[in-house]
C-alpha cells in the first residue's frame, strides 16, 4: 500500500505538539469547545458503549471541521478501554473511522499480534496512519522489548504510554525517548502525576506529541493534563532543548500552587524556562532526576527541606541556623541551598510595621514557626511563642533565645502583631483554634494559611479591628525570593500574587 501522507513535520505544522483527548456521550460537543485553543483530537471511541453508532456523528462533524486533525481509538477492555468487543469489530470500527476522516488511527499492539500486519493494512484508507500503542497501567517495566514488539507490524507511529511510580521510573520514558524517539515517529509519556514531567518535557526530548484533557474535564489517563495548563502554563508548544527547567520536589505535592506562580512569572518576563513538579521524598532520586534534566533551580517541600542539606555543595545562613533549606540554585560547585521561608514572613510583617522593638506573638512551634521565631529575632522584634505542647514551644525558644508562654497568661500581654503558623484553618483541617476573639490583642494579624485565602482566623481579626494579613502574602514572597536567586532578574510580584490567587477561587 502506498505510504501515509502524515509525516512528523507535517503533522506539526498542521497540529501542532498537543493533541486533547474528547470522550463520553459529550465528546462531540467537547470537541467544539476545545476547537478554539486545539485542533488536534483524539476520539475516544471505546469510552460509549455502542461505538459503531458514532460514526456517522464523527463523519458529519470532521466534514464541518477540515481543520481538524483527527485521532481515533477504540481500545478494546483487556487494554485499558471500554470496548467489550473482538479484535476483528474493533478493526472495523476504526476501519470506518478512518473513512469518516481521521487521519491517525490508533490500535493496540495485541490487536495487531492477533490477527496480523493486514488488519493494519485495512487502517489506511484514504492515507490513514497507524499509530500501534502500548499501556501499562501499573507500572514501568523495560520499555525497549515494547518497541521490539511492534516492529514486524511496520506501524507508521508507535505509542508508549506506561505509568510512572516514581519520578526514576518517568526517567525511564525519557531515556526511551531520547534513544528511540529521533526519527520523530515515537509518541511516549508517562501515567500518573509522578509522569508529569514526561508529558510537559517529552516533545523535547523526542515525543511526536503529548495528550491533554479538555478544560474542566478529567481526562482519559490518570495524570492527564489540561489543554489550558499545557498551552499557557507550561507554554509547551515553545519548550526547546535550550529551554532552562526549573522544579518544586516534596510529598505531596499535588496540591502546589508553586508551578502556577513560577509558570507564570517566566511568561510574564519572557524566559525560555518551564518549572514542572517532581514528587519525591528521597534525596538521591531527586538529585538523579536533576542532573538527568539539567534542572538549574528548585523549590524544596517537606520532607526534603531537612534531608537534603547533606547534599548542598554550600548553604546561606538562614540554613546553617534554620537547617532547613526550601530553595535550591545550581552552581559549578553543586547546589547552594537557600531559605526563602524567612524573607517570605518578615517582607510582608515589615510593610505592614516596624519590626525593631515590635512584639510578636507566633502560635504554633513547627518549621514555620522556626523561620518566623528567627527571622523576626534577628530583625530586631521581641517574640514569643504559644503552642499546644508547652514543651516543644520553651525547647524552640530556649534555642533561639525568645520567651515561651501559657495560653493562659495570654491575656496579661497585649502584642504589635499576631502570627498563626498553626495548620488551624486549612481546608479539611480540624484542630481547635489556636486563639480566641479575646485573645486577638494586637493590632496586626498574619495567617500563614493561605488556602483558603480567607480564613477563619483572618475573619476573625477583621472582625475585631485587626490589620490583616493573609498567608498568600508570605507564599507569593517567598517565591519572589526564589526566582530573583535563580535569574538575578526582579520578580514580576503582582503577576505572581494574581495566578495564586486565581487558582485559589
Amino acid at each position: 500500500m502506498p505510504a501515509p501522507v502524515i509525516t512528523p513535520e507535517s503533522l506539526h505544522q498542521r497540529a501542532g505538539r498537543i493533541c486533547v483527548a474528547v470522550s463520553g456521550p459529550e465528546m462531540f460537543s467537547l470537541a467544539e469547545q476545545t476547537l478554539p485553543a486545539c485542533r488536534f483530537l483524539e476520539f475516544r471511541l471505546d469510552s460509549v458503549p455502542d461505538p459503531a453508532a458514532q460514526l456517522p456523528q464523527l463523519r458529519k462533524f470532521l466534514a464541518e471541521h477540515p481543520e481538524v486533525t483527527a485521532v481515533a481509538t477504540c481500545r478494546r477492555q483487556p487494554y485499558g478501554g471500554g470496548f467489550q468487543g473482538t479484535a476483528q469489530q474493533q478493526i472495523d470500527i476504526l476501519a470506518e473511522a478512518a473513512a469518516a476522516g481521521c487521519q491517525l488511527i490508533d490500535v493496540e499492539t495485541e490487536t495487531a499480534e492477533e490477527l496480523g500486519t493486514a488488519a493494519l493494512d485495512a487502517l489506511r484508507v484514504n492515507d490513514a496512519a497507524v499509530i500501534l500503542s502500548w499501556h501499562d497501567f501499573h507500572g514501568t517495566p523495560a520499555l525497549k522489548p515494547e518497541l521490539d514488539r511492534m516492529a514486524p507490524f511496520a506501524p507508521d507511529f508507535r505509542k508508549i504510554v506506561p505509568t510512572a511510580t516514581t519520578i526514576s521510573e518517568a526517567l525511564q520514558l525519557i531515556d526511551l525517548l531520547e534513544t528511540h524517539g529521533t526519527d520523530g515517529r515515537l509518541i511516549a509519556m508517562s501515567m500518573g502525576f509522578r509522569g508529569t514531567l514526561t508529558r510537559v518535557l517529552g516533545p523535547r526530548f523526542g515525543s511526536l506529541f503529548t495528550f491533554a484533557s479538555p478544560e474542566g474535564n478529567a481526562g482519559t489517563a490518570p495524570g492527564q493534563v489540561s489543554i489550558s495548563t499545557l498551552k499557557n502554563l507550561y507554554r509547551l508548544e515553545s519548550i526547546t532543548p535550550e529551554t532552562a527547567i526549573y522544579a518544586v520536589a516534596g510529598l505531596p505535592i499535588t496540591g502546589s500552587l508553586s508551578p502556577r506562580m513560577h509558570n507564570t512569572a517566566f511568561r510574564e518576563s519572557k524566559r525560555n524556562a518551564v518549572y514542572i513538579p517532581l514528587e519525591t521524598d528521597v534525596p538521591a532520586e531527586l538529585l538523579a532526576v536533576v542532573d538527568r534534566l539539567n534542572i538549574r533551580g528548585l523549590s524544596i517541600t517537606m520532607p526534603l527541606k531537612e534531608t537534603i542539606l547533606p547534599h548542598l555543595a554550600v548553604s546561606d545562613s538562614a540554613v546553617q541556623q534554620m537547617q532547613t533549606s526550601n530553595t535550591l540554585v545550581k552552581t559549578a560547585e553543586g547546589f547552594a541551598g537557600y531559605n526563602t521561608d524567612v524573607p517570605g514572613i518578615v517582607g510582608p510583617l515589615q510593610r505592614a510595621l516596624p519590626l525593631t522593638g515590635a512584639k510578636i506573638l507566633i502560635l504554633g512551634a513547627g518549621g514555620a514557626a522556626r523561620a518566623a521565631v528567627f527571622g523576626l529575632r534577628d530583625a530586631g522584634a521581641h517574640v514569643y511563642l504559644i503552642n499546644r505542647t508547652h514543651s516543644r514551644a520553651e525547647a524552640l525558644a530556649a534555642e533561639a533565645g525568645v520567651h515561651a508562654i501559657r495560653r493562659e497568661d495570654l491575656s496579661a500581654h497585649t502584642f504589635d502583631a499576631i502570627i498563626n503558623s498553626t495548620p488551624y484553618g486549612m481546608r479539611n483541617q480540624t484542630m481547635e483554634a489556636p486563639i480566641s476573639a479575646e485573645e486577638m490583642r494586637a493590632k496586626v494579624f498574619f495567617d500563614l494559611v493561605y488556602n483558603p485565602v480567607e480564613t477563619p482566623l483572618l475573619q476573625l481579626a477583621q472582625h475585631n479591628g485587626l490589620h490583616v494579613i493573609p498567608g498568600v502574602e508570605m507564599f507569593v514572597e517567598q517565591g519572589t525570593r526564589q526566582f530573583e536567586l535563580w535569574t538575578k532578574q526582579p520578580a514580576p510580584r503582582e503577576a505572581m500574587q494574581q495566578a495564586v490567587l486565581a487558582a485559589l477561587q
